[in-house]
């Protein structure tokens, strides 16, 4: 792979707020929809997902908010891997927005883990799923996440 996944957007009318650039929570959103993305392209579309009963458990979303993005421009979201469980239950993903001229406008730093809708409890992913976190491209600081222990 030459470089992060990425793809681009539009910032539609519901994106924006009160001050006229994209909304904090439109940065998030963004990164959700390119996830999902990077994983249907990967061979992991979101039918598989819930014909699975599986998704995506989010415990932090880290936002920095570098430069503005106005209604109608363009934004390309990127997708790293920064960090993967041994098990591949746990993960953090980092995405970088970028105004259409090429400027740093954001990054969203998730930490998260797999979560199985049956037992309602952190699982191990599918093959599908592995295999797609084996084709994204890791950050320069990509580390293997040690899970922490769960006390009674």
């Amino acid at each position: 792979m030459t470089g992060p996944f990425s793809m681009t957007f539009r910032v539609g009318w519901a994106q924006t707020d009160a001050n006229a650039h994209m909304r904090n929570t439109a940065f998030i959103d963004c990164c959700v929809d390119s996830r999902f993305a990077f994983f249907e392209q990967h061979g992991f579309p979101a039918s598989e997902f819930e014909r699975l009963r599986i998704g995506p458990a989010i415990f932090r979303d880290e936002v920095d908010y570098l430069h503005e993005l106005r209604l109608m421009e363009t934004v390309t979201v990127t997708l790293a891997l920064a960090g993967l469980s041994e098990d591949g239950i746990h993960f953090r993903l980092h995405n970088e927005l970028f105004c259409q001229d090429g400027v740093l406008a954001g990054r969203v730093r998730t930490t998260g883990a797999w979560f199985s809708l049956a037992t309602r409890k952190l699982t191990v992913p599918p093959e599908g799923i592995v295999a797609a976190m084996a084709a994204a491209q890791r950050t320069d600081d990509f580390e293997v996440i040690k899970p922490r222990s769960r006390k009674a």
